[in-house]
């Protein structure tokens, strides 16, 4: 026990010793507690800024997509189960959540620069927003839906038969994602014109 002792006293020596001013070790030592302080503060602003009200504190969310999910199934329904914006637009896992929140950081230039800053801006850009949102979704496998929504859990013989048919056929198979037939499920569709409209909500 003697000889680790020897062994370990050039380390102790080496925390012990001062860089300039302070000592390695109470440099380590306040670097962890800086640490631990910045990665508090940074888990508070991540949880302040995934909560509906944050969501909704701007008009050009408050005044239009926001109304429009209250009259859908997903703000009130015989449950009292209700999807808040972050549930919809912002995965659960961690490192999902720090990149769906790096790509929202660009969409805030909508805000700043007045892009969106007005209800017939807002309708001018609705589509190309949507399609954004659409692709995020289509790309991620509808992640968010599939927080709520787990197909290996659906009792598809509660379902009509159709919608049974089509999850058995697509959703089941991974052909389609949910965002594929439910565009519409939560607010309204842009002006589509141009676009097939088969398996829209």
């Amino acid at each position: 026990m003697r000889g680790l002792g020897r062994r370990l006293q050039p380390y102790w020596r080496t925390l012990r010793s001062p860089s300039l001013h302070f000592s390695l070790g109470f440099l380590t030592l306040g670097g962890f507690i800086a640490g631990i302080i910045f990665w508090g503060g940074f888990n508070t602003a991540l949880e302040a800024t995934n909560t509906e009200t944050f969501c909704v504190s701007c008009h050009e969310m408050h005044d239009n997509v926001y109304e429009e999910l209250k009259s859908t199934i997903h703000y009130s329904n015989r449950s009292g189960v209700r999807a808040t914006c972050p549930d919809c637009h912002v995965p659960h896992d961690w490192t999902d959540k720090i990149a769906r929140k790096m790509q929202a950081s660009k969409e805030v230039w909508g805000k700043i620069f007045g892009t969106i800053n007005t209800e017939l801006k807002f309708r001018e850009h609705r589509r190309e927003l949507a399609e954004h949102e659409w692709a995020r979704l289509k790309a991620n496998d509808s992640l968010e839906c599939r927080n709520c929504h787990d197909y290996d859990s659906m009792d598809l013989t509660r379902q009509a038969s159709r919608a049974a048919w089509i999850h058995q056929q697509y959703l089941g198979t991974g052909e389609l994602t949910c965002i594929d037939c439910h565009k519409g499920i939560a607010h309204r569709l842009p002006d589509m014109t141009g676009v097939s409209q088969g398996g829209l909500e």
